[in-house]
């Protein structure tokens, strides 16, 4: 099949583009490159799967890669007439939608930025897959999106109406606009709630790559609400894992979707959403002990109070993610910490 992944030199969007080529399928991979984060990553990423940083040089230009299933636009989402054109060309069979604007901190002192990267290009993205059909659009949601909600584990069923973030409203709003199209004009849409994922290649703003840094420089690290935090941590292949399989099944409606007692899961129109989780929660301090095993050093701790936008824990409820595409995350997290690590060394070290 023919594949756009949006965000393909981001975090979970190049290990997607990996795996779809590995499978055979031919892939549009879609970035604008954008320098929320050090923009070697994204260029070591891009280099990982054939294409040369240095022809990356200009907006909507299309690069080939060393595998010739593989083509790379750079472009904003934003550019809506741009998408157009490139939907027209393409004829795509499946999207997966990963670019955006991502962290839960960076929302409350750059509000902006997620106007436009979370809502305009997913508005242009949804208006593209209307004019040019496409038998699936999926799309990376968050577990941002449960916000105060306290219930243990989070369940696709539980109301997510509380956000305490602009970056989990903007999630929830792509969820609520992919119903919208999936009603209107019949698009399958499929959103997926990620639960802090980790991995080699992961982004330089979250706890893993911090916190590796800082011990391996000999600064201390944060640890917010004084290391009082669970977090539901998974490893990338695991989430990558469980978009291919949803990738491939497109939803259908809900024919037992009652209106009286609405399932905010699923819909009479083709859409659903996912938890995909390691459905198991691991407390801060023992996932910093674990890193530091690894490292072989102790790290040197900065306690401090819970930040704004952040919530205390959560813990992912996957049963649907089972029974619908017959798949559990499993990675262990000292598992997962241990082949981070061995990248980071890696990379860093070259």
């Amino acid at each position: 099949m023919k594949i756009l992944v949006t965000g393909a030199a981001g975090f979970i969007g190049f290990h997607t583009v990996l795996r779809l080529l590995e499978q055979g399928h031919e892939v549009v991979g879609l970035d604008n490159i954008n320098d929320y984060y050090d923009v070697r990553v994204k260029y070591g990423r891009l280099a990982r799967t054939g294409i040369e940083a240095v022809a990356i040089v200009q907006d909507a230009l299309v690069v080939s890669s060393l595998d010739p299933r593989y083509r790379f636009v750079r472009m904003d989402l934003e550019n809506g007439e741009g998408l157009m054109e490139l939907f027209a060309a393409e004829r795509f069979d499946r999207v997966m939608h990963y670019a955006a604007q991502a962290g839960v901190r960076y929302s409350l002192t750059n509000p902006h930025a997620y106007m436009q990267a979370n809502f305009v290009a997913f508005l242009n993205l949804l208006e593209a897959c209307r004019h040019h059909p496409v038998a699936h659009f999926a799309f990376a949601s968050s577990s941002s999106v449960y916000g105060l909600n306290q219930a243990m584990p989070f369940s696709v069923r539980h109301n997510v109406d509380h956000p305490i973030s602009l970056y989990a409203a903007s999630k929830k709003s792509n969820e609520l606009m992919a119903h919208t199209y999936s009603y209107l004009y019949g698009l399958p849409c499929t959103g997926l709630r990620f639960f802090t994922v980790y991995g080699p290649w992961g982004r330089p703003d979250m706890a893993l790559f911090l916190f590796t840094k800082a011990i391996l420089e000999g600064r201390p690290i944060d640890v917010f609400n004084n290391g009082q935090m669970r977090r539901d941590f998974t490893y990338v292949d695991d989430i990558v894992e469980g978009v291919l399989r949803v990738i491939f099944k497109a939803p259908t409606g809900n024919t037992e979707w009652n209106g009286a007692e609405p399932d905010p899961s699923s819909s009479p129109a083709p859409w659903r959403v996912y938890n995909i989780g390691n459905s198991n929660q691991v407390e801060l301090m023992e996932f910093i002990e674990a890193l530091e095993e690894t490292l072989g050093t102790k790290a040197k701790k900065n306690f401090l109070p819970l930040q704004p936008g952040d919530v205390p824990a959560t813990w992912a409820d996957t049963s649907d993610l089972e029974r619908d595409m017959g798949y559990r995350p499993n990675t262990p997290v000292r598992e997962g910490i241990r082949r981070f690590v061995e990248w980071y060394r890696e990379f860093y070290t070259v």
